[in-house]
């Protein structure tokens, strides 16, 4: 390694050491800033529930602006105002995040607004950020090594692959580890909009169908009482049928693209064989899925409650701890030279963080006249999903997907799996189709927006910070989710749900 290899290296450690120390730093604050409200909470009376009440008598479709205003603004901000959005997202995140907690805390009291924003944080937020720092530190630790050119076989092989691999490491876990060689493998390619697209759509979407390891809703089946191999043989030939033909539109769009750019590729170098750099950290991503399984698995019926109905539970709370202690170990004994090639930084991870922070708090009304059913602002969904007959599965297939594409998957599968009398046995029985019609609605229609899915927007973030121009919001749904995914649910629900 020469001086300058050195240098850059030491350059690398020292700028990312000090954003941690600033994220670090930010972090205590904000904990001490929000102490007195914990020990206020702690302090309150612990006397009955504290639930929001999503009825249309308590709750109106007003409620749900901010929502609308904080995926607007992912919308359009990026596209009209691009160099503000850079720098100003995460107070974007914060502006329509307080625009619901100031007024929630005025009609609803200081006792709903803090079971619902404790609930939000520390049971789905938290973990779910620890899970993707886990998954993106470590993915980010592995490096595909050797002569990989971007051809349309080469891309559709890495994308077959991650779309093998989603549904056992889970589509967080699969579009981190490969997303990277990706990018790299078509460095020479000028269109490569569409190979990220078709990404989303299989590895960090599809491919999560088989197992609860795949998609966090499918995993909220599996603790449900789901049996774990119920999802494998129930997914698998809807599964199939996305899967084969995206892969061959894919394969179509490639070629087409690879002769437009009459791009030569020069073979006649030395050829490098095929090898990975950072092994040690694909041991660290079997912990990654151990710890997740844990935490499905073992039940010790321990728990500590923060807040009257909020509580942390020991199996989440030692899965959680397994995921920071395999990040720290992926950071500290990789090597940093990895990274550097990886072309590594934590914007993608911040960006997510920050807005999804906003995202999974103004979610919050949403989901609650969602679970008010035929009582809330949005009974005709839930009146349309059934009659006299029984459950209509074709609208379960739709409805559980079109709000999965624009709220969290996870949530709007717990809704619609409620709604279809959550007992998983008659489900996975009599109802059978209906909880198919339910469980591909979420995991399929992931796909058709950025925040659909968690994996979609961190794929979007590194595809960027790696200088391909992704489409705006509005330009991946219109441009690319429309016309090429809804023709091919169609498909679905006529073969499965009519």
């Amino acid at each position: 390694m020469d001086l300058l290899e050195l240098l850059e290296l030491r350059l690398f450690e020292e700028n990312n050491l000090l954003k941690l120390k600033k994220w670090f730093v930010h972090f205590l604050f904000y904990l001490i800033y929000l102490l007195p409200v914990f020990c206020f909470a702690a302090g309150g009376d612990h006397s009955g529930g504290a639930h929001l009440d999503g009825s249309i008598e308590n709750m109106g479709i007003v409620w749900v602006i901010p929502f609308a205003g904080i995926l607007l603004s992912i919308a359009i901000f990026p596209l009209v105002l691009p160099d503000f959005w850079h720098h100003n997202f995460g107070k974007v995140s914060l502006f329509w995040a307080t625009l619901l907690i100031i007024p929630f805390l005025i009609k609803e009291g200081i006792s709903v607004t803090l079971y619902e924003l404790l609930h939000v944080g520390l049971l789905e937020y938290v973990p779910f950020i620890i899970l993707l720092l886990a998954l993106f530190t470590i993915s980010g630790g592995v490096r595909l090594t050797g002569t990989l050119v971007g051809t349309p076989i080469v891309n559709l092989i890495i994308i077959a692959i991650g779309t093998l691999l989603a549904s056992w490491m889970g589509t967080t876990g699969a579009a981190m580890l490969l997303i990277r060689p990706l990018i790299n493998a078509n460095k020479h390619r000028k269109n490569k909009v569409h190979i990220i697209v078709f990404f989303i759509f299989l590895v960090a979407n599809i491919g999560g169908s088989l197992t609860p390891l795949g998609d966090p809703p499918l995993f909220l089946g599996f603790l449900k009482g789901v049996s774990f191999f119920w999802t494998t043989s129930a997914m698998l030939l809807p599964m199939i049928i996305m899967v084969v033909a995206l892969l061959i539109i894919f394969y179509f769009f490639d070629s087409y693209y690879v002769k437009k750019e009459n791009i030569k590729i020069d073979t006649s170098g030395e050829k490098v064989k095929l090898g990975i750099e950072g092994v040690f950290n694909l041991g660290l991503i079997l912990g990654v899925v151990g710890a997740v399984l844990i935490s499905g698995f073992w039940k010790p019926h321990i728990s500590f409650e923060v807040y009257r109905g909020v509580h942390l539970e020991l199996q989440n709370i030692t899965r959680d701890i397994l995921l920071l202690g395999l990040t720290y170990a992926s950071w500290t004994y990789t090597p940093q030279q990895i990274r550097i090639d990886n072309e590594y930084t934590w914007f993608p991870i911040v960006e997510v963080a920050k807005l999804f922070a906003g995202i999974f708090i103004t979610i919050i009304p949403a989901i609650a006249i969602l679970k008010a059913g035929t009582n809330g602002a949005l009974a005709f969904i839930i009146s349309s999903v059934s009659n006299e007959s029984g459950p209509i599965n074709m609208m379960y297939f739709w409805y559980t997907g079109i709000l999965s594409s624009f709220l969290d998957n996870a949530p709007t599968y717990l809704v619609f799996f409620n709604t279809a009398g959550g007992d998983p046995l008659v489900l996975m029985g009599e109802l059978k189709n209906t909880l198919l019609a339910i469980s591909a609605g979420a995991v399929f229609m992931g796909a058709n927006t950025y925040i659909g899915n968690a994996p979609n927007f961190m794929v979007k973030s590194i595809s960027e910070s790696s200088g391909i121009e992704m489409p705006s919001f509005f330009g991946y749904f219109f441009k690319w989710a429309i016309p090429i995914l809804m023709p091919l649910f169609i498909i679905v629900s006529w073969l499965f749900f009519r």
